[in-house]
C-alpha cells in the first residue's frame, strides 16, 4: 500500500490531501478559541492595508479576501491554512522531480517534509506567516530547479512570483533568491541563467506583487521591525559585544541542529550504510544546494554579527533549510546505489508522523490537565460570550490585545471589533456606536484581569470612560476545574462624551 503511494508524485499528493482534511476536521473539533496567529487574522480580517505591523501582509491579503466573501468563522481559518501547507508539499514534490530521476524517490521526499519539525508539527499548531512563507520557499525551489534543468519563460515568472510572494510573507524569505543567486554562480553550464533576458520580466512580477507593502513600509519602519529585531536581540538575556556574538552564535547553531537533525536521524537510521556512502556523492545540482545552505546560514552569522542578534529562533532558517530533505535524497540517488531496502524501512515513518502529530494536536488540548501546561485554545472564550450577552448585545467591541480581539471577533462576526488606535487614530466606531459598546481585554497572567495603564490610557484618548471594571472567571476547557481563567470587561454607552 505504502509503495503505491509513493509510486509518484500524484498519488502522494491524494494522500496528503486526506491527511489534511483530517487536520481540518480535527481543528473544527476541538474548542474554536483561537490561538496569537489566528486570532489575528480573525481580527485582521477585517481590513484591507498595505501593512499590519511586524508581519508582511500577504497571509492577512489572503484571509481578508476569503472572509470578504464568506464571513468568518473557524472553517474560514482553518481551511485556507491547509490548502496553502498542502501546495507546500506538493511544489516542494515538483521540485524534488526536477533534480531527481526517480519518480518514486521524489514522492518519498516530498512525503518526508512532515519529519521536519517547523512544517511538520508547529506549522499545524499555530503559524500563519510562516505558512505563507513555507509555500513561497517550495515554490521558488521548484521554478529554481526547473529553470537550472530546463529555463522557459514559465520558470522564470514562476521565481518571480515566488520571491514575491516570500518577500511578503516573512522578510528573512530574501535570503532565498539571494542564495541562489551567489550559489549558481561558479557552474560554467548554468551562469548564463543569470543573465537570460526572461529573468527581466521574472523581477518585474517579483517588484509588482511586493509594490504595494513596499510603499507603506518606509513609512512604518519602526513597526514593521521593532517586534523582530527585539526578539533577535533579546537585551535583558545577553550583554553587549564578544558574550552576545557567543550567545547568538550558539543560538544559530542549536536553531540548525533543531532543524535538521529529526530528518537526518530518520533517514540514515531507514538507509543505513547507504546513507553514509552517499555523503560522498557530488554533482553540479548537488553543489548548488550546499552553496544555498551556506550562504544562507553565512547570512545568520551576519546578522549575529552585525545586527547584534542573539536569539535565533528554527522557524526563521525556513526559507534556508527547507531544501534539506531534497538535498539528502539526491545525494542517495546520485551515489547510485540500490535504495529499495531503504525506502521500504522510511516509507512507514510517514504516516507514523501523520498519526503522532494528529495526537498531539488532539492531546494538547483535551488532556491538558494530565499535562499541566494550559494553552490560549483552552481558553473558554465561548463561555463568556455567553455570560456577557446573556441580558444585552454590544453594537461594538473594543479589545485590549489582538488575541481577545480576534476571539470576539470570531464570536460576534456581525459586531465590529476594534483595538484603539488600530488601524487609524482613536476608535472612530466608538462615535457613532447607537447602543451598549463592550470593553474586553485580559490581564498580564491568567487568574489576573487588572486592565494595563497602556490600554486605560488608550481607551482615554479615544474618549471612552469607563465607570466600573468588572471580572468574568470560568475554568479552562478540559481542565481539572481547579485552574481558570479571568478577563476584565466593562459595559459603557457609544458615543464620545
Amino acid at each position: 500500500m505504502l509503495e503505491r503511494i509513493t509510486k509518484s508524485i500524484t498519488s502522494a499528493s491524494i494522500f496528503l490531501a486526506a491527511y489534511f482534511l483530517l487536520n481540518i476536521a480535527l481543528r473544527i473539533a476541538l474548542p474554536h478559541t483561537l490561538d496569537l496567529d489566528e486570532a489575528e487574522q480573525s481580527f485582521y480580517s477585517q481590513y484591507l492595508l498595505a501593512g499590519y505591523g511586524p508581519q508582511p501582509p500577504f497571509y492577512n491579503w489572503i484571509q481578508y479576501a476569503i472572509v470578504s466573501v464568506t464571513g468568518i468563522s473557524m472553517w474560514v481559518l482553518s481551511v485556507p491554512k491547509n490548502i496553502i501547507l498542502f501546495g507546500c508539499y506538493l511544489f516542494y514534490g515538483l521540485a524534488a522531480r526536477e533534480v531527481l530521476k526517480s519518480r518514486s524517490l521524489a514522492a518519498v521526499a516530498m512525503l518526508s517534509l512532515i519529519t521536519l519539525p517547523q512544517v511538520g508539527l508547529m506549522a499545524q499548531r499555530e503559524l500563519t506567516h510562516t505558512v505563507a512563507l513555507l509555500f513561497a520557499t517550495s515554490l521558488f525551489l521548484f521554478g529554481f530547479f526547473r529553470t537550472l534543468r530546463q529555463p522557459t519563460i514559465g520558470s522564470y515568472l514562476l521565481i518571480g512570483i515566488a520571491t514575491g510572494i516570500g518577500l511578503i510573507s516573512k522578510y528573512n524569505f530574501a535570503i532565498l533568491p539571494f542564495a541562489a543567486l551567489i550559489a549558481v554562480l561558479p557552474e560554467r553550464e548554468w551562469r548564463s541563467r543569470l543573465i537570460d533576458w526572461r529573468l527581466l520580466p521574472a523581477a518585474v512580477i517579483a517588484i509588482l506583487i511586493v509594490l504595494p507593502h513596499a510603499l507603506w513600509l518606509p513609512d512604518n519602519l519602526a513597526s514593521a521591525s521593532a517586534p523582530t529585531l527585539e526578539r533577535m536581540t533579546a537585551e535583558h538575556l545577553a550583554p553587549a559585544g564578544l558574550p552576545r556574538i557567543g550567545q547568538g552564535l550558539l543560538s544559530l547553531v542549536i536553531a540548525v541542529l533543531g532543524f535538521v537533525a529529526l530528518p537526518i536521524v530518520l533517514i540514515a537510521a531507514a538507509f543505513r550504510r547507504d546513507f553514509f556512502r552517499s555523503l560522498s556523492s557530488s554533482s553540479p545540482m548537488i553543489r548548488v544546494i550546499e552553496r544555498m545552505m551556506v550562504i544562507s546560514l553565512l547570512a545568520f552569522v551576519g546578522v549575529v554579527l552585525f545586527a547584534g542578534a542573539s536569539d535565533i529562533h528554527e522557524r526563521w532558517l525556513d526559507p534556508c533549510l527547507l531544501v534539506l530533505p531534497i538535498y539528502l535524497f539526491l545525494k542517495l540517488e546520485t551515489a547510485d546505489l540500490d535504495l529499495s531496502a531503504g525506502l521500504a524501512r522510511f516509507r512507514p515513518m510517514v504516516p507514523v508522523f501523520m498519526v503522532v502529530i494528529l495526537s498531539i494536536l488532539l492531546f494538547r488540548i483535551v488532556g491538558i490537565q494530565y499535562i499541566g501546561t494550559y494553552t490560549r485554545t483552552n481558553v473558554p472564550f465561548s463561555g463568556y460570550v455567553a455570560e456577557l450577552t446573556a441580558t444585552r448585545k454590544p453594537v461594538l467591541i473594543v479589545a485590549g490585545t489582538k488575541f481577545v480581539a480576534g476571539n470576539m471577533r470570531l464570536e460576534f462576526p456581525d459586531i465590529p471589533v476594534v483595538i484603539p488606535f488600530f488601524p487609524g487614530a482613536g476608535v472612530p466606531e466608538y462615535a457613532d456606536a447607537k447602543g451598549p459598546v463592550l470593553v474586553i481585554w485580559r490581564g498580564e497572567t491568567a487568574d489576573d484581569p487588572t486592565i494595563s495603564p497602556g490600554f486605560a490610557n488608550d481607551l482615554a484618548r479615544s474618549g471612552i470612560h469607563l465607570q466600573e471594571l468588572k471580572t468574568l472567571t470560568l475554568p479552562y476547557l478540559f481542565g481539572d476545574g481547579k485552574r481558570s481563567f479571568s478577563i476584565g470587561y466593562s459595559w459603557v454607552e457609544g458615543g464620545a462624551k
